[in-house]
């Protein structure tokens, strides 16, 4: 998803951008790593959660300077990261009447570069005029990895849910899933597992009576007649797909991911939070 390093933009004093690659920041659609629901990733980066949403554009200067341009054409966003995810080039150069800011710094990783001139680095403070943006730590089990890790399982469907077997799972009300920990007492980890499921599904079926921020419970394309719902909360992230099994990760269980099976609620479930979240337009 990235741009042919010759597109620009018009960046803090006139100064022109060379487009690196661009992101859709709107209720349906958001980089999830910078919070558990909409208004929380635009407050990431200062902006106001505005219905239509807005497209971030990130590049260098001619300086090298990291930048990230806030548009509210997102449709002309969509179209430029559709296009470069077919592989076809595109000229993403937003009217200048379309830039809502230019904000020093990106609030997310690159791993390209504008050939031609210095190595990415933030403006300097006399530009900047405020803290550059940088990317949420990722380094250590947090809120921001539990959500990148939520995203991968989304994007990678099919290679997670082969590794379950129906078996595993146990025949109780809110589908929860056993696990090869011994049934020792409260404190084992089989126990943790549990615990942290109820309470996920339990917050999770609070959203159908009273709604949530918006993008908290989102709704995307799956094979067949399916959905792949994503819904995130305090410390937690839950993906599915509406006709299948769910995974649950929480931020007091590192690196655990944990599957929850159909049983008699989840489909039920599953269903109400399809029918209330934001969908890509």
């Amino acid at each position: 998803m990235a741009g042919t390093g010759e597109d620009a933009v018009a960046a803090g004093d006139d100064d022109a951008l060379y487009v690196l690659t661009a992101v859709l920041l709107t209720p349906a659609q958001f980089p999830s790593v910078l919070g558990d629901d909409y208004p929380e990733a635009c407050a990431a980066l200062g902006l106001t959660p505005i219905a239509d949403g807005y497209g971030l554009v990130l590049g260098q200067d001619g300086d090298g300077a990291r930048w990230t341009v806030v548009v509210d054409d997102v449709s002309l966003v969509a179209v430029a990261i559709a296009s470069w995810d077919c592989g076809m080039e595109y000229d993403l150069s937003p009217d200048e009447r379309s830039v809502v800011a230019a904000l020093p710094g990106w609030p997310l990783a690159v791993a390209v570069a504008a050939p031609g001139v210095p190595a990415p680095h933030d403006p300097a403070p006399e530009i900047a005029e405020r803290a550059p943006l940088s990317p949420p730590d990722t380094e250590t089990w947090g809120p921001a990895q539990r959500r990148l890790g939520a995203d991968e399982i989304a994007l990678q469907w099919a290679a997670w849910r082969e590794q379950i077997d129906d078996e595993t799972f146990v025949d109780r009300d809110e589908g929860e899933a056993a696990d090869d920990a011994p049934e020792t007492g409260a404190g084992d980890g089989r126990s943790t597992h549990r615990s942290s499921i109820h309470r996920v599904l339990a917050q999770a079926r609070a959203y159908v009576d009273t709604p949530p921020p918006p993008g908290r419970v989102r709704s995307s394309f799956a094979p067949g007649d399916a959905r792949t719902l994503r819904a995130d909360g305090p410390g937690w992230s839950l993906v599915a797909r509406t006709d299948d099994i769910a995974f649950v990760l929480v931020d007091e269980e590192p690196g655990e991911v944990l599957p929850v099976g159909r049983g008699p609620e989840l489909p039920g479930l599953l269903e109400a939070l399809d029918k209330m979240a934001v969908r890509p337009s």
